[in-house]
């Protein structure tokens, strides 16, 4: 009899250690997920802010087609800043054909860039951006602070900058579309605030299990 009573609390004792050791694990792979979440445009603390009316402009492009930039329309516009020199804006040309296909039905893609018309007409031409209006125009990067590139502006079809960043992959450029339908100002901001939240509910849980 004696054994049994032993042999019962031995097998407790080992449910409850699989308990926690499930517990732990779940903890780690919840930090594991946050660590390789995929990240997003990194935000440049600079320019307009997220939720503001973008400045207005209406310029030609390379082809003397007048775009106009924040103004209100049917689509959202991605103002696209690059440079023919830059190795990493070139590699991203086929995903931004690629983007201007699969989200056609919302979104517009304008380039933006500075320097002189020869340069940029032989680019442009030569990577086959003829789909795309490509702006020249300095002010254009003054007025939303462009200091690195390639760097992407999302803006809605009222106007307002829903999203930007500096963009090294689909995954990045795409981390704006999705701030724009999470309401957030990049996908770290929603990340953190998550952790944030789940933070407070697992420290309002510990304290209820403490109180009770």
């Amino acid at each position: 009899m004696d054994a049994l009573i032993i042999s019962n609390f031995l097998l407790w004792g080992v449910v409850l250690c699989l308990v926690l050791v499930i517990l732990a694990l779940s903890r780690q792979i919840g930090v594991l997920y946050e660590r390789v979440a995929p990240m997003g445009a990194l935000t440049m603390d600079k320019g307009p802010a997220v939720g503001e009316a973008a400045p207005r402009f209406a310029l030609p492009d390379l082809l003397g087609r007048r775009i106009t930039i924040g103004e209100r329309g049917q689509h959202s516009q991605l103002l696209f800043f690059l440079s023919p020199t830059c190795p990493v804006c070139k590699k991203l040309l086929p995903i931004l054909k690629s983007v201007a296909n699969t989200e056609s039905a919302w979104l517009r893609i304008v380039l933006a860039s500075d320097g002189e018309m020869p340069d940029h007409l032989a680019f442009y031409k030569q990577a086959g951006l003829e789909r795309f209006p490509y702006l020249l125009s300095t002010e254009l990067g003054m007025k939303f602070q462009i200091s690195k590139l390639p760097y992407a502006v999302l803006l809605d079809e009222t106007g307002t900058l829903r999203a930007k960043g500096l963009i090294n992959s689909r995954e990045q450029l795409e981390s704006l579309f999705t701030a724009k339908e999470l309401g957030v100002a990049s996908v770290q901001d929603f990340l953190a605030a998550s952790t944030l939240d789940e933070t407070r509910i697992s420290r309002k849980e510990s304290g209820n299990a403490l109180a009770g």
